[in-house]
């Protein structure tokens, strides 16, 4: 969950995990740790068609959440990180 102070140049505020709730690392308004950002409108053919989730969450929980799948995500390395 992002939050964001100002109304005409809002600037991020925090960023809250939405699995644990715990708030990262953040220092002028940057993320000092990683964490998962995911942005998805459903589309046609799902129950929930033209609905939009937005979420965070942390390394630890975004670790969690991989355990439980049965495939393995696929990895690579990046030698160039924005």
């Amino acid at each position: 969950m992002r939050e964001y102070n100002g109304s005409e140049a809002p600037r991020l505020q925090r960023i809250v995990c939405n699995c644990c709730g715990r708030s990262l690392r953040m220092e002028n308004g940057r993320l000092k740790e990683d964490c998962v950002f995911v942005d998805h409108t459903f589309g046609y053919f799902s129950a929930k068609d033209g609905v939009r989730h937005r979420f965070d969450l942390c390394e630890d929980c975004y670790d969690r959440f991989l355990k439980t799948f049965v495939l393995p995500v696929e990895e690579s390395e990046e030698s160039e990180l924005l």
